[in-house]
């Protein structure tokens, strides 16, 4: 009988703009250190309190289209003008050394990697209670104007006609509590535990 190599579990977590998806990881993070973060290239521009190589690896679109031409991403996608890619290698090299890796990607990226690592991976949706509730997030962040805010709910809507094609969801109406489901469901998913 042939025996298969352990691998780490791919966590891909995936939620419109503005529905909490950074703020639950962050908390993920800090609960459970082991877990790898997989960091995002894009050519979006830096927001107040990031740092370029922490949140992304910040670039401009002739190096990301330079990199997406080598191979060089194991999902990619254009997001409200601007790319995201994830890094196939260090992607890669962390299943292979029996890591936990978690990708914080958009609904496009995750249909890529559901295509190409199904059977090693997990994929959670973070669902916003209502659109209503979701437009009033996006306007406390002050970050957008009222048609990128737009936009961004009409991509919402959108994205959230995917949510059953993922393993789980989270309705993020108290950040607590769907921080603890979010943490359940890494916990008995994880290679580790």
């Amino acid at each position: 009988m042939v025996r298969m190599a352990k691998t780490g579990k791919l966590f891909v977590i995936s939620a419109p703009s503005g529905t909490g998806k950074t703020t639950l990881c962050k908390k993920l993070f800090k609960a459970l250190p082991n877990l790898v973060r997989s960091i995002s290239v894009t050519t979006r521009s830096l927001r107040d309190g990031e740092q370029n190589n922490r949140e992304y690896f910040f670039v401009d679109e002739k190096d990301f289209k330079e990199s997406l031409s080598k191979g060089y991403f194991l999902e990619y996608a254009k997001v409200f003008d601007n790319y995201y890619g994830t890094p196939r290698e260090f992607v890669e090299k962390n299943l292979k050394q029996n890591n936990d890796v978690v990708l914080a990607i958009d609904v496009q990226g995750a249909m890529q990697v559901m295509k190409n690592f199904r059977s090693q991976s997990e994929f959670i949706f973070i669902l916003p209670p209502t659109i209503n509730d979701l437009r009033e997030r996006l306007l406390s962040r002050h970050t957008e104007t009222e048609i990128q805010i737009q936009h961004r709910l009409a991509a919402a809507k959108k994205e959230m006609s995917y949510v059953k094609k993922y393993d789980h969801q989270i309705i993020n109406d108290n950040l607590e509590e769907a921080f603890k489901k979010l943490l359940s469901i890494i916990n008995r998913g994880s290679c580790k535990i």
